[in-house]
């Protein structure tokens, strides 16, 4: 991990860390050598910045141009807009018109039919009602017939409220039936839906008690080699803690270096996930302005 950052920040700020064979240099040596290669880095970013600024300068000009003349056909196409919409709204009120006019004919004329349709059912209405009253007549004949023979009821009036009662009382009738048997059919339902309910939670409680069983044996076979793990993890770990160690000196020296390179600029942290942060945020900028600056190269 450390070799991997040692040769990105190279690539990317030309600082020639010191090899392991180069220990032989004073650490002033290294320090001057460090600061000479980061003034010619600074140098070259001076320089790009000015000539990036110069061609934002133009580009200004050339947008402020493009905005004059890009007004000018605004006011252009407003004015053929506006000659649009009067024209628009001309032929829009005269079609609003001819709808109008036609939407009125077409409305007399569905009055028109209406009033047809309504005349006919009135004529088969009245016929209806002419041989309804042929049929209650009979019926009525009948029920005065009726009464001649009958010491029972006096008048049609005591039959067809005698009639009207009984029917009255066989609708009650019937509807308590209804409502008891729906009560039968409903209760049965719920009896065969409980049982079932039942059923289902026995099962599933057989089903968990084989599971755990089950799980009981995996369980108890896993413990020994569980224990194995166990003790070959804490064997490992001391080796990992080392390894840990050196990971973490690697990170704070690679966070020393950035921070150097901005001028301690960057907050000092212990951290190693913040100065992996850091450093990684350092590396994307990076690559930002170097590609920002090689597409300006390559558009010269």
């Amino acid at each position: 991990m450390e070799e991997f950052f040692k040769v990105n920040i190279e690539r990317k700020l030309a600082i020639k860390l010191p090899k392991q064979d180069d220990h032989d240099l004073t650490p002033a040596t290294r320090l001057l050598e460090r600061r000479r290669e980061m003034l010619e880095v600074e140098s070259g970013l001076t320089k790009q910045k000015e000539e990036f600024s110069m061609k934002m300068e133009s580009l200004s000009q050339r947008r402020e141009e493009l905005a004059r003349k890009e007004t000018q056909l605004k006011d252009s196409l407003l004015k053929f807009d506006k000659f649009l919409q009067e024209n628009d709204a001309k032929t829009l009120r005269a079609h609003k018109k001819s709808m109008e006019e036609r939407k009125a004919k077409e409305q007399k004329e569905t009055e028109i039919i209406e009033l047809k349709d309504f005349l006919t059912n009135l004529h088969v209405k009245k016929e209806r009602q002419g041989d309804a009253i042929e049929t209650n007549l009979s019926f009525h004949r009948y029920l005065e017939g009726l009464l001649e023979n009958s010491d029972e009821f006096d008048e049609v009036k005591d039959i067809t409220l005698r009639y009207d009662t009984l029917a009255a009382t066989n609708a009650e009738l019937l509807e308590r039936s209804r409502s008891v048997q729906e009560k039968t059919e409903n209760d049965h339902k719920a009896f065969l839906a409980n049982s079932e309910e039942k059923n289902n939670i026995i099962l599933n409680y057989n089903n968990q008690i084989a599971k755990l069983q089950a799980k009981l044996e995996e369980t108890q076979l896993n413990t020994a080699k569980w224990q194995n793990e166990l003790d070959q993890s804490l064997k490992n770990a001391s080796q990992k803690s080392l390894l840990l160690g050196q990971v973490k000196m690697a990170t704070n020296n690679l966070f020393n270096i950035v921070k150097n390179h901005l001028n301690n600029r960057l907050n000092a942290t212990s951290g190693t996930l913040q100065q992996l942060d850091k450093i990684g945020q350092f590396i994307v900028d990076l690559n930002e302005i170097i590609g920002t600056s090689g597409d300006k190269f390559q558009e010269d």
